[in-house]
């Protein structure tokens, strides 16, 4: 297979459960960029939440943030394609949220949005999951009251977010259900133990990545693909060769092309670049 372009989701698959590099994904990273491929962060995460050491890398152009509702381009400093959600339905999705044992965010733009009283209650939210209730406090701006807020900005978001206390993964698993049939304009996704993820329709890893080979005037089938959680599924099936971590969920292994022998600890993203060079 000729590899043109590889793109990899973050959390559980490049980088391990402490949000490091692992020195196996580094060195086949700078293998592939030396051999001319393009690398791509495809993450829900949005470009402030990128960790500084992989950005100090250099080794990044084009990245696919908040489940591909943005394709960015560093090097321009511009969204080089879009997909997010209207403020009208947002809205609408918030007054169905809160009706729900949940707190909930969003991004957009530079940030992330939140409650504040949702803001502080979220630690009971990440118990199980401490580096990501990091990332909450430090990316997200409490406001006064969320709906209010997107009232007044009446902007698109590149997503929604809702948490899940660690007892309710049973209702966790009736709303990634229910979402889409009360709203058929949005993927619901999953990423996290304790999360469901909002985008519209339109978005998606798997859309943005054909979207982003458009722009590049390279064949899908060139391309390979890294993910653990159900927000990469689309793109693992979008790409040329699709490739499950090993503690990827089970549902993301069945429509992969194949598994990583290795877990993200072990650095399974590496071994599997070095076997395609």
């Amino acid at each position: 297979m000729n590899v043109k372009l590889i793109a990899f989701d973050l959390d559980g698959t490049l980088l391990d459960d402490r949000k490091r590099l692992p020195e196996g994904n580094l060195e086949a990273l700078r293998a592939a960029r030396a051999a001319g491929v393009e690398l791509v962060p495809a993450t829900g995460r949005i470009l402030r939440a990128m960790p500084e050491h992989l950005m100090e890398l250099g080794l990044f152009r084009y990245f696919i943030f908040a489940n591909g509702a943005s394709v960015y381009d560093l090097k321009e400093n511009r969204n080089i394609a879009e997909a997010g959600l209207p403020p009208e339905l947002a809205l609408r999705i918030c007054e169905y949220m809160d009706t729900l044992p949940v707190v909930y965010d969003c991004y957009r733009g530079e940030w992330g949005y939140m409650t504040a009283w949702m803001y502080d209650a979220s630690p009971e939210y990440f118990a199980e999951e401490p580096e990501i209730l990091k990332l909450v406090k430090n990316l997200r701006r409490p406001v006064p009251d969320l709906k209010e807020n997107i009232r007044q900005v009446n902007l698109p978001l590149e997503k929604l977010q809702m948490y899940f206390r660690p007892e309710q993964k049973e209702e966790r698993a009736r709303q990634l259900e229910e979402l889409p049939r009360r709203f058929p304009e949005i993927l619901a996704t999953s990423s996290l133990k304790n999360n469901i993820e909002i985008n519209s329709a339109d978005a998606g890893k798997g859309r943005a990545l054909l979207a982003l080979c458009a722009v590049l005037g390279i064949d899908p089938a060139e391309t390979m693909a890294f993910g653990d959680g159900l927000n990469d599924i689309d793109m693992l099936q979008a790409a040329g060769r699709g490739i499950a971590m090993k503690n990827a969920d089970p549902r993301v292994k069945e429509k992969a092309d194949a598994v990583t022998e290795n877990s993200n600890n072990d650095g399974g993203v590496g071994k599997e670049i070095f076997r395609s060079l």
